[in-house]
């Protein structure tokens, strides 16, 4: 049974990620948008609602400090993993615009001065969502661009039938994220694996899995502009969107256990992202780069 989960996951990320695109692709149409916005305010903030649901959940079950763990380890795993998979895969030609490069900025300070700062309360809390509020804004007021006859061929053509789209694809990536990481904990756990290994490799990873299936997925059919806004607006939206509602439900303190390794991998992390994101593309190499630094942040972490 558990196997079943693993391959039913897998399935359902695979045809989610397709149908997500295929619906931002729609929206970009219609509204006219570059994909690096559709995919930032789209697919960026939708596929970050696994995260959201644990955070909060986090926050009502009285242990606030697993959100702000959950969020640096989304964040890094967004840039080192998926956006360094996904240019090994199709090396990505897309440059974001000064709103989305902001909000990148914005949300990597932020969290650095969370943690200095020692916590998050209601206050700074408002203060994030008001800062993703004005990002959301800029964005979409200034996201307007002439798209390319491949882009418009490719994507459905009505907005319904675009939105259907989005939905059903947000729906199977999170449905199969969920089957995909409950199947691999049980077959971890019956080969003996400790929980503490389960929790930092399985799950911290299965939280990014829709992110993972939908920029693999733009990246396969040469949509690096939403490969990209989905990370950027991930990462913005956990920081200035999760962070800022989950300490508007309960202030969150930084945990004593929170190790130097996870600050300095979101810290650069966060300056890779505004870099490569202002440069215009991500090629293979520095893909292969993020996933040799991620596999060495995986290994500290967890020793």
């Amino acid at each position: 049974m558990d196997y079943l989960l693993v391959v039913l996951g897998l399935a359902l990320l695979v045809a989610g990620g397709e149908v997500l695109v295929r619906g931002a692709l729609g929206l970009s149409v219609r509204f006219r948008m570059s994909p690096a916005v559709i995919g930032a305010v789209v697919m960026g903030f939708g596929t970050s609602t696994p995260e959201l649901a644990a955070s909060l959940s986090a926050a009502l079950a009285g242990a606030p400090g697993l959100a702000l763990g959950n969020v640096i380890g989304s964040n890094v795993a967004n840039v080192a993993l998926i956006l360094a998979a996904s240019a090994v895969i199709v090396p990505l030609v897309a440059r974001i615009g000064w709103a989305e490069a902001i909000a990148v900025a914005a949300a990597t300070l932020g969290m650095i001065a969370v943690i200095i700062l020692g916590g998050i309360g209601p206050v700074l809390g408002a203060m994030f969502l008001g800062i993703l509020a004005i990002f959301l804004w800029v964005s979409v007021r200034g996201g307007e661009v002439a798209l390319s006859e491949q882009e418009t061929e490719a994507a459905p053509g009505r907005l319904g039938q675009s939105l259907i789209f989005v939905t059903v694809g947000l729906v199977l990536l999170i449905g199969g994220a969920q089957a995909l990481v409950s199947g691999t904990v049980d077959i971890a756990e019956a080969f003996g694996v400790p929980p503490s290994v389960i929790r930092l490799t399985v799950v911290a990873i299965g939280t990014s899995l829709p992110e993972l299936a939908a920029s693999l997925s733009a990246a396969v059919r040469g949509q690096g502009g939403l490969a990209l806004g989905n990370i950027v607006g991930s990462n913005s939206f956990n920081v200035l969107g999760i962070l800022g509602i989950t300490a508007l439900v309960h202030p969150i303190a930084v945990p004593p256990s929170l190790d130097m390794a996870e600050v300095w991998a979101l810290a650069i992390t966060g300056a890779a992202l505004l870099v490569l994101g202002l440069w215009g593309r991500v090629p293979r190499a520095a893909g292969a780069l993020g996933l040799a630094g991620y596999a060495g942040y995986m290994w500290l972490v967890i020793a």
